[in-house]
């Protein structure tokens, strides 16, 4: 479930990054500027943020994620559970029926009550189900909103010309890498806004 929350917001963390093309052109761009004697970008101004790492380390992931993982876990061992006992049940009353110990009414009536049972589980299941999807969505939803508010913020005093997700990089240099401060100001971001709520 951890890897489904991490993916989902690499996937929404695109936001942040450039087209392999757009990133050749800034090359192409920078060596053009340096041939022709103008003044090279300066270091940093194209970093990088490791965003499944800012998920992982932040407050929000293991106040709210963890818990809501542990939460969709148990749900789905608990589905799976109920499974086993109706299939069980149901073998069991097959196995009485052909060995001739209940009656061929009997074994209808008893079918026909597991199969209510399971009509009953099936409906219950799929509506918890639906629900966790729900919280699922509004969670990623939030460190979505948080991780491209803490860059967003960070850019607006760096003046960066590009903020790229690590997850599309094949080579950087470490220097250029700057999660720890995006998942500082998510933090930040995280305990402004449950300060908020509580008023």
């Amino acid at each position: 479930m951890k890897k489904l929350f991490l993916t989902a917001l690499v996937v929404a963390a695109a936001m942040t990054s450039c087209a392999n093309k757009d990133a050749k052109t800034t090359e192409t761009a920078t060596t053009t500027a340096t041939t022709e004697n103008t003044v090279a970008p300066a270091s940093g101004e194209i970093v990088y943020v490791q965003v499944e790492a800012v998920l992982a380390q932040s407050d929000l992931f293991k106040q709210e994620g963890e818990p809501l993982q542990e939460k969709t876990k148990k749900a789905q061992e608990g589905w799976a559970q109920k499974e086993r006992n109706l299939q069980a049940e149901m073998a069991k009353l097959q196995e009485k029926y052909q060995k001739g110990l209940i009656t061929t009414n009997d074994a209808q009536m008893q079918q026909e009550k597991l199969q209510k049972r399971a009509a009953s589980y099936q409906s219950t299941s799929q509506k918890e189900a639906q629900k966790l999807d729900e919280e699922n969505y509004v969670f990623t939803n939030r460190a979505q909103d948080l991780i491209a508010r803490a860059i967003k913020e960070i850019n607006s005093e760096k003046h960066y010309k590009m903020v790229v997700n690590a997850a599309s990089l094949l080579e950087a240099d470490p220097a250029l890498d700057i999660t720890n401060d995006v998942l500082k100001k998510v933090n930040e971001l995280y305990a402004s806004d449950k300060a908020a709520d509580k008023k």
